[in-house]
């Protein structure tokens, strides 16, 4: 073990918090609702879950936290997510089976908490599944070409390993949820375009905030690694 395995981090846990929160919310909102922008790609009409709002700031967040902490500390929050998720789905199931307040069936009701927070339970194992492989094809993308490109241009390697990951999760994600019952596959094919293009339209658009935060950090925390001897098992929980 060498110094850098124990070394402490002022931001490293807030960075982590925000990721997490990030997963969560994005979750919900994804359960709770599907937006139509009234527009079309040719045949494919533009519609997407709700938690696509929120969701790429994440892929902001695992980019950062590879670029500045490398890709063992991306790991690691990467599994606090993946747990943090676990979680949600557990519990939102386990409400959704205790018997309801005689008042609360009345204004809101078993059928309502259903139809908006029913399908997270197979939405979390849609998310697993696909935040598993997005998540850590994302890192590991950066990771490798933060040393192929000798730590210079940075918009190559978020853009670049998004359009990577962003491909792998969104595509995993909705053939899973749709398999389980979560969205209709009618507009399969929409939501896995329009999700796709908007994921990595608004992570190239927060590209100069994604500079201004990775330069801040760096100087922040003294610290700026490279994953040139790095073991890139993602099944490994260590630092």
């Amino acid at each position: 073990m060498n110094a850098r395995d124990t070394r402490s981090y002022r931001y490293y846990d807030l960075v982590m918090a925000l990721f997490v929160t990030v997963l969560l919310i994005s979750n919900l909102l994804s359960s709770a609702k599907i937006v139509d922008l009234k527009t079309a790609l040719g045949p494919i009409d533009l519609a997407f879950d709700a938690g696509t709002l929120v969701f790429p700031i994440s892929y902001i967040f695992g980019d950062v936290l590879t670029e500045v902490y490398g890709y063992r500390r991306s790991r690691r929050v990467i599994w606090v997510g993946f747990g943090a998720n676990v979680l949600l789905g557990l519990f939102v199931w386990v409400a959704g089976v205790l018997p309801g307040e005689a008042e609360w069936r009345e204004y809101a009701g078993q059928d309502a908490y259903d139809a908006i927070l029913g399908g997270v339970s197979g939405l979390i194992v849609a998310s697993l599944v696909a935040y598993f492989m997005g998540e850590f094809s994302n890192s590991y993308v950066l990771a490798r070409m933060k040393v192929w490109t000798g730590g210079r241009w940075l918009w190559t390697r978020t853009i670049g390993s998004t359009l990577v990951g962003q491909a792998v999760d969104t595509t995993v994600f909705m053939l899973i949820a749709t398999a389980l019952g979560v969205f209709p596959p009618e507009i399969l094919l929409s939501l896995i375009v329009t999700n796709y293009i908007l994921k990595v339209g608004f992570e190239a658009l927060l590209t100069p905030l994604t500079y201004r935060i990775v330069n801040a950090l760096k100087a922040a925390e003294h610290e700026d690694y490279f994953d040139r001897h790095t073991d890139f098992n993602p099944f490994k929980l260590g630092v």
